[in-house]
């Protein structure tokens, strides 16, 4: 049986990710600054809440990250961990870089120190391409971030890639785009969305405020993304991969897709709120998986029409069934893994 330890667990991906792995008789170990306090509800809503260790790990504490390294003895490591709203990362700048940043070259250092040959996948983000307008960006594509989150992130990137080649250690970058699921907070504009359609659905009589909405975001499906992790860390050599569906859509049409699911028109419940816009914004990405397609298997059969029906449907059956399927057998079907 293996090990794995999935820093930053009680998120989207990493509860996700633990049941993709439970699935596949791993032994999950998840990490959190205090073991103690560390929130279970995504793991509940999966039915996975104690199926899973739980481990106090602070990754900017070497001696934390150190200890619980070898008290857990993982083959293989996915760090999920840190602040993952680009939004906060303008307001916290300091705190995203310092988590995102350090937090890498700690956990690189510890695995580095240890000897052992651990496998460690690193969450990338879409955010380091930037804005690429038409583009569309492969593993070549140049980084030109525009948030602290994508500095940040581009910086634990290049951190992996040093290792890797520095110290022959088995480390992978996932470059995800866009990927959604119930499962995201509402500070997420997708979540957001769907949650404000569902209240107006029921009678509510509140506005959806949101920024621009000719932003275009390449959104794909969560529990597909997961997936494309754990396939990177069984090759037999470490690569970087870009995770994506390959199309681009904007808010606007986002928006549409999920008040239609209600029956509504989406123009006569949202305001647009300026405020709202980020100092620097990323108007248009869009990511190729053409190299994941080859080498990974990989193919993203969720599109954005697909993300919004599950989102709402999930957001129809709550409350009376919070734990409804997030992959539906009529609807873009789990993989066999080979």
């Amino acid at each position: 049986m293996k090990t794995a330890l999935i820093c930053g667990v009680s998120g989207q991906d990493g509860s996700l990710l633990a049941k993709f792995l439970l699935e596949r008789q791993y032994r999950v170990v998840g990490t959190s600054r205090d073991a103690q306090v560390v929130s279970l509800e995504n793991l509940n809503r999966l039915k996975i809440g104690g199926k899973i260790a739980l481990e106090s790990m602070n990754l900017m504490d070497f001696r934390s990250t150190l200890q619980a390294l070898n008290r857990t003895e993982p083959d293989e490591i996915y760090n999920l961990t840190g602040p993952s709203s680009v939004g906060l990362s303008f307001q916290q700048p300091v705190e995203t870089m310092d988590s995102i940043a350090l937090g890498t070259i700690s956990l690189l250092e510890a695995v580095r120190f240890v000897g052992r040959k651990i496998r460690i996948y690193n969450a990338s983000s879409s955010e380091c391409f930037g804005d690429l307008g038409d583009a569309t960006a492969n593993e070549d594509t140049p980084f030109r971030p525009r948030s602290p989150y994508g500095v940040a992130k581009a910086t634990s990137h290049w951190l992996v890639t040093n290792y890797r080649e520095a110290y022959g250690l088995f480390a992978c970058n996932g470059i995800l785009f866009n990927h959604e699921s119930p499962l995201r907070p509402e500070r997420f504009v997708t979540k957001k969305i769907v949650a404000a359609a569902s209240r107006i659905a029921q009678g509510s009589d509140e506005k959806l405020r949101l920024g621009s909405l000719h932003v275009r975001r390449d959104w794909g499906w969560a529990p597909e993304y997961v997936d494309a992790m754990w396939r990177m860390l069984q090759r037999e050599e470490p690569d970087d991969f870009v995770i994506a569906t390959g199309e681009s859509h904007t808010i606007e049409e986002f928006v549409e897709l999920a008040f239609q699911r209600y029956g509504l028109d989406w123009r006569n419940h949202v305001m647009l709120d300026a405020a709202l816009d980020r100092p620097l914004e990323i108007m248009a990405n869009r990511g190729d998986a053409a190299k994941a397609g080859k080498h990974l298997g990989w193919v993203a059969e969720c599109k954005v029409a697909d993300v919004v029906r599950l989102m709402v449907d999930n957001a129809l059956n709550a409350p009376a069934s919070a734990t409804a399927s997030l992959m539906p057998p009529s609807m873009c079907p789990a993989r066999i893994a080979r």
